[in-house]
């Protein structure tokens, strides 16, 4: 997908570029059902 593309030029596995990503301080969802929640982590709204 389009994350391959960015990092490593499509290697690696999903977990290495969420990894990746958290690293950066990236918010990442593990899966499409939690975007919301992750989207309010994110803003700081999850108080």
């Amino acid at each position: 997908g389009h994350a391959g593309a960015i990092i490593s030029g499509g290697e690696g596995t999903a977990a290495e570029k969420m990894a990746a990503l958290q690293k950066a301080g990236v918010h990442v969802s593990e899966s499409p059902a939690v975007i919301g929640k992750t989207m309010q982590k994110a803003l700081g709204l999850d108080a």
